[in-house]
């Protein structure tokens, strides 16, 4: 085996000089903490105008 297979192998996955651990984590990680957070945003929203409804029809009523 030479040096060049080794490099072939290693790939993307070594870091090159002068790149910040974890540089090409931090654009997904924040996309998918975005992702989640517009679901709940939605979700939430959701619940509380069915909830407005609800109680507007007289389904709470008693």
């Amino acid at each position: 085996m030479s040096e060049a297979d080794d490099e072939e192998r290693a790939g993307t996955d070594v870091p090159t000089a002068g790149a910040e651990p974890g540089a090409a984590r931090r654009g997904p990680t924040w996309l998918i903490l975005a992702v989640v957070a517009a679901a709940l945003l939605v979700c939430c929203c959701s619940a509380v105008i069915g909830l407005a409804v609800s109680w507007r029809t007289g389904l709470f009523g008693g």
